[in-house]
């Protein structure tokens, strides 16, 4: 029997073991999405306590202690960060066989050096230790990234984001890259129209021009992707439910914008004709300038209307959806392809019923112009676990080349999150090892090496161009 999150954690097999730690463990990171704040890298902010860095926006903690029997209180609401802390600390235990339990003790092992499993006995002693270990210069915000070996952090901002925080970061002597991504969902989400006007008022404000009609919306909007690839972004990101791809006439969208502009009601189509406008004059900027484009498709947001009113969005309320992904999707890329417009772009889905549609619709659009040009992308977001990351890579690998994947991301709001790059690397290198050992691949030590090590950070340094 094993020990609990020991040296060969998650690796079954000798040649796991060996592909683990002398390939895959102490490659650099490339973390090419994720949601951490860039004023929080640009300061090299420190933490006062671990429930500064580890729960404060960890909406996957919040959902399980409210599973727990939790109150809001000690959750989001105004209780203090130890009493926040000590009620996860009770949570944990009961978080068996939830990839939490593994990311909890991995990330307490990797930060703090601490071997204890988290609970109401152990919470008193690992509070205390971890806030003696954030006081220190070593556990800044710098020096986290820096512990992880981390190279690149892409993070995702709003076009009318100042980026002054990248900016300052941009003057600093550090080891890693921070850079924007660019996620436009605001700009095109038109389901209310007072908050969409109020989206255009500041995009008005920040580019100190008068929008008063669809082609000064989308001159404005494009003066921001251009500021954005100014200050160094290369990279896109929308959050969907699923692609938009109505046919639809420039004079239509004109027209669909002065009705929202005048608070007029707008048909169902009419809302999707001009999400499918965006969509595509957004695609059209990305290609331009050889951005990377990366599509979120499948959640269903806010789900709990009384919490969303309550604590607002981001809050841990969304789940899985079960929308029509292969028709729009096909049409979506399809015209871009055919208008020689279509840049590299990353699908990821969050319902896993959607993995076979995903790695085979991918495969319509690798036209062999550019190594691994359309991507299925990583296990994402509730998939980002030990079966959904097993299921995505056997997926890419019957239907793709899960050799030419630019591998893993943490789509994360903490900074004590980047073991879950070597989560994945662990699993990686268990399923090669498990296939050579049954002889369903060769024992072949540079040809497994290179592609553990492509997949794992070589291809991703290429892909993106960082």
């Amino acid at each position: 029997m094993k020990n609990f999150l020991d040296h060969n954690f998650l690796l079954r097999t000798n040649t796991a073991q060996d592909l683990y730690h002398q390939v895959a463990k102490h490659l650099p990171i490339i973390d090419y999405h994720n949601h951490l704040m860039p004023q929080q890298v640009a300061a090299n902010s420190s933490f006062e306590n671990i429930t500064q860095v580890w729960l404060n926006g960890d909406h996957y903690k919040w959902r399980a202690m409210r599973a727990n029997g939790v109150a809001e209180k000690y959750i989001t609401g105004d209780a203090t960060d130890k009493e926040k802390f000590l009620k996860w600390a009770e949570t944990v235990p009961y978080t068996l066989r939830n990839p939490l339990y593994h990311w909890t003790h991995l990330e307490l092992q990797r930060y703090f050096g601490i071997n204890d499993l988290l609970s109401p006995k152990t919470a008193e002693k690992i509070y205390e230790e971890t806030t003696a270990l954030l006081k220190t210069p070593q556990f800044s915000v710098h020096g986290l990234l820096e512990r992880m070996h981390v190279e690149v952090i892409c993070t995702t901002d709003d076009p009318t984001d100042t980026l002054e925080y990248h900016q300052q970061f941009a003057q600093q002597t550090a080891s890693f890259k921070m850079l924007p991504a660019f996620r436009p969902d605001k700009a095109m989400q038109i389901d209310d129209s007072a908050i969409f006007n109020t989206y255009v008022d500041l995009l008005e404000t920040v580019t100190n021009r008068s929008i008063n009609n669809l082609s000064s919306y989308l001159e404005a909007l494009k003066e921001r992707h251009d500021y954005f690839a100014a200050n160094g972004c290369c990279v896109s990101d929308h959050g969907l439910e699923h692609i938009y791809a109505e046919d639809y006439t420039e004079s239509e969208i004109t027209s669909i914008f002065d009705k929202i502009r005048q608070n007029k009601p707008i048909s169902l189509l009419e809302n999707q004709q001009f999400k499918s406008a965006m969509l595509i004059y957004f695609a059209q900027w990305d290609h331009e300038k050889g951005w990377v484009q990366q599509y979120h498709l499948g959640a269903l947001r806010n789900n709990n209307t009384r919490m969303l009113r309550s604590i607002g969005p981001d809050t841990g309320w969304d789940s899985m959806g079960d929308f029509s992904q292969a028709k729009a999707l096909s049409k979506f890329l399809n015209r871009l392809d055919q208008e020689n417009q279509l840049t590299k772009t990353i699908i990821y889905n969050l319902n896993p019923a959607d993995n076979e549609l995903i790695a085979t619709m991918v495969g319509n659009f690798n036209d062999g112009s550019i190594v691994g040009k359309v991507q299925f992308g990583a296990a994402w977001w509730f998939l980002d676990q030990k079966d959904g990351m097993t299921k995505q890579l056997n997926t890419l690998s019957n239907m793709g080349l899960l050799s030419r994947s630019v591998g893993m991301l943490t789509d994360s709001r903490s900074f004590l999150s980047f073991p879950r790059h070597e989560y994945f690397r662990r699993l990686l290198c268990d399923i090669f090892g498990e296939d050579i050992e049954q002889g369903e691949l060769p024992n072949d030590t540079e040809l497994i090496r290179k592609a553990i090590a492509d997949i794992c950070y070589y291809n991703a340094r290429d892909y993106f161009n960082f």
